[in-house]
């Protein structure tokens, strides 16, 4: 799939799908790099290029997109193995084995009825046919459709011996560097992210990429509500970025109160904002009581300004 190009003087060139050597070389080229400085990680966020035969899908399969690379330089084979991070409840890594490396891994978005992590998984392609059953449980095995979002790789010496790449150990004797790689395919998770969380009438977009967090609606321009309603909304969101400061660039307020309340309410769940704060006819009650969406969790419920602010502290935002 390497994109090929050919220049107005007929010479050839290729667009970039990964830059395993470019940082090798850089790397190769530092002098007295020593153990100490171990391990070593690179990561570039940029855009990617391949000639893909059949673009598809949207943003999953396209001849650009923007992919996180991290590339890693450690002392030993054991350090350099890649393993699995954090990626959310709803991830699960399955084993594959490109000719490129001998050992990668794939992490894949499921459904979200997948409420832990698996003990086994595998392409469908790296299986026996005659495989049937979990090798670690015995358990039978079940199949389901998974969206590629990254890539793992050992990559061993593989470039560090070509581009010397090397570091000097305790005994001051020049040592190749074993390397990983990680790749994250920053649009395809997004087109991931809307497949699998979102519904036929919202988006959900998971916490850690949303926008913003919190959409504030206040009550409609001349109803009952706005002249009691609007105070409380504002002590809230005062008392939310005192006590969670990390929010204050994480909420956003529709002033658009010529509308009601019912279309700014829809408008948000097309934006996809995980909570939504309605200042609604509860507003006037003693003490306040707020109408919030979760949108994520398909729930409404109805809190004080102390109970918006507890569920809102338990949020990870980047």
């Amino acid at each position: 799939e390497l994109f090929r190009l050919v220049d107005r003087h007929g010479k050839g060139y290729c667009l970039g799908p990964t830059h395993e050597e470019a940082v090798t070389e850089l790397v190769g080229a530092q002098s007295n790099l020593s153990y100490k400085q171990l391990p070593l990680r690179l990561y570039q966020v940029t855009r990617k290029f391949r000639d893909e035969p059949k673009p598809r899908f949207g943003l999953l399969r396209s001849r650009e997109f923007y992919m996180k690379d991290m590339y890693t330089f450690d002392a030993s084979a054991e350090a350099a193995r890649p393993e699995g991070s954090r990626w959310g409840t709803h991830f699960i890594w399955v084993p594959s084995t490109p000719p490129s490396s001998t050992l990668s891994s794939t992490p894949r978005r499921t459904n979200p009825s997948w409420q832990k992590w698996v003990d086994f998984a595998a392409n469908v392609e790296t299986l026996n046919e005659e495989q049937t059953s979990c090798p670690k449980c015995g358990e039978k095995l079940s199949q389901t459709r998974g969206i590629e979002v990254g890539h793992t790789f050992y990559l061993g010496t593989k470039y560090s011996s070509v581009f010397n790449a090397v570091f000097y150990s305790p005994e001051n004797k020049p040592q190749l560097a074993e390397m990983g790689c990680y790749g994250l395919g920053v649009t395809r998770i997004l087109a991931a992210s809307l497949q699998v969380l979102s519904t036929e009438d919202s988006i959900r977009w998971p916490s850690l990429i949303a926008p913003y967090q919190v959409c504030f609606i206040p009550p409609k321009r001349g109803s009952k509500e706005e002249e009691e309603g609007a105070a409380p909304l504002e002590q809230l969101y005062d008392n939310l970025t005192q006590v969670l400061p990390h929010f204050a660039g994480d909420l956003v307020l529709d002033d658009r109160t010529q509308l009601t309340i019912g279309k700014r309410l829809k408008d948000a769940n097309k934006l996809g904002y995980p909570y939504v704060v309605v200042a609604g006819k509860r507003v006037c009650e003693d003490p306040p009581v707020f109408e919030v969406w979760n949108q994520n969790a398909g729930e409404v419920l109805f809190l004080t300004k102390e109970g918006v602010i507890e569920l809102l502290s338990k949020v990870q935002i980047p």
